[in-house]
């Protein structure tokens, strides 16, 4: 009996190999695209993530976000200081907002932020420059109720409300708040929390009062624009290291000319380098004789 004849293996066909690497590479192009024109919204992003640790059990369920325990610590902060009734803290699709009654913080028609004040604006702008809440955009926004005001300082509710907003930006920016994170906004009476006046056009002075406001709007920073702050903050490290060097070299140049001068002095003053005592100076001339003078006769 003839033995069987040998099995031969027919070879791979690995054809398909290349469709599926260009399909990959569409779809990674794909993705990559979407991802460069996403803008991630943080707020939304955390309260998903809340949503699925509470409800699935993802992950660590104790674990609470940055803007979460920022505005915890911001109401901590106002009732700390007594202020709790005058100050609102709320968390919006934009991040944390804080509305402060106008008449709590400033003297009545002007942007001078009361004494009253201090304490608490102090309190939040260092919880904003430490390193856990630092990446946060800071905006201010200054509203009025609807009755003109018309000084010389303030001519309209416009001039107003941005005064009292850039009041507030100026007072943080003296408390190490950065000024990259911050901005002022003056809005008048365009946004009012609630109407100013009734369906007959009459003043309601409890929503007035509501309306006379400053809103503090955080805005958690994201991965680009962390990003370019940190590229300013290392420019300026480097301009003040620059500084203090320059400063430096300064200093260290004067001491060394100071001991120059000083061993200079010392020469000119050592035994035997001293100069030569000045010539005495001439007798005077014999004073002419008062005898009368007899001439020869001739």
């Amino acid at each position: 009996m003839p033995p069987p004849p040998a099995i031969t293996e027919e070879p791979e066909d690995e054809e398909w190999m290349t469709t599926y690497a260009d399909a990959i590479t569409l779809l990674m192009a794909f993705f990559v695209m979407l991802v460069s024109f996403s803008k991630i919204d943080l707020p939304m992003f955390e309260a998903v993530m809340a949503g699925i640790q509470d409800n699935i059990g993802m992950g660590d369920k104790s674990s609470v976000s940055t803007s979460q325990t920022l505005k915890t610590e911001l109401e901590a902060a106002a009732f700390e200081m007594q202020m709790e009734q005058v100050v609102e803290v709320q968390k919006d699709e934009r991040g944390i907002t804080i509305n402060v009654d106008s008449s709590s913080f400033f003297k009545p028609g002007t942007a001078i932020i009361l004494d009253t004040a201090h304490g608490l604006i102090k309190s939040w702008s260092a919880m904003l420059v430490d390193e856990k809440f630092k990446y946060f955009f800071i905006e201010i926004e200054g509203h009025t109720d609807d009755d003109p005001i018309s000084t010389p300082q303030f001519p309209s509710n416009w001039e107003l409300s941005a005064a009292r907003a850039a009041a507030v930006v100026r007072f943080m920016h003296g408390e190490s708040v950065h000024p990259y994170q911050m901005k002022a906004i003056g809005l008048a009476d365009s946004h009012p929390k609630v109407p100013n006046r009734d369906q007959f056009g009459a003043p309601i002075p409890v929503n007035q009062a509501k309306n006379r406001r400053v809103v503090i709007r955080l805005v958690q920073m994201n991965k680009f624009e962390k990003e370019d702050f940190q590229d300013v903050l290392l420019e300026e490290r480097l301009a003040e290291e620059e500084r203090k060097r320059r400063v430096k070299d300064e200093a260290d140049r004067l001491a060394t000319q100071s001991k120059v001068d000083a061993a200079s002095q010392d020469g000119a003053a050592a035994p035997g380098a001293a100069a030569p005592a000045p010539a005495p100076a001439p007798a005077p001339a014999p004073a002419p004789s008062a005898e009368p003078v007899t001439l020869p006769t001739q």
